[in-house]
């Protein structure tokens, strides 16, 4: 699974994309992000699965790509 993060997500991560192995859902993939960096706990964030944002625990299609969006801001 490829994960995109953007703006203070990929810098608490490190960089701005990971391959990682596929999650079946939002939650468990939550898990193994807060476990890998403990610093995203302290941030809001959005998930996109497959460039839609979802909301809650969803589901995650094998190979899907999923996106770490950090507030959007402006007006």
């Amino acid at each position: 699974m490829k994960i995109l993060a953007f703006g203070k997500i990929a810098e608490i991560i490190g960089k701005p994309q990971l391959e990682v192995d596929d999650f079946p859902t939002t939650e468990i993939l939550l898990g193994f992000l807060h476990q890998q960096f403990p610093a995203l706990k302290n941030h809001k964030f959005s998930i996109a699965v497959n460039k839609k944002q979802v909301n809650g625990n969803a589901p995650i299609a094998l190979g899907a790509e999923v996106a770490l969006l950090p507030p959007f801001s402006g007006g």
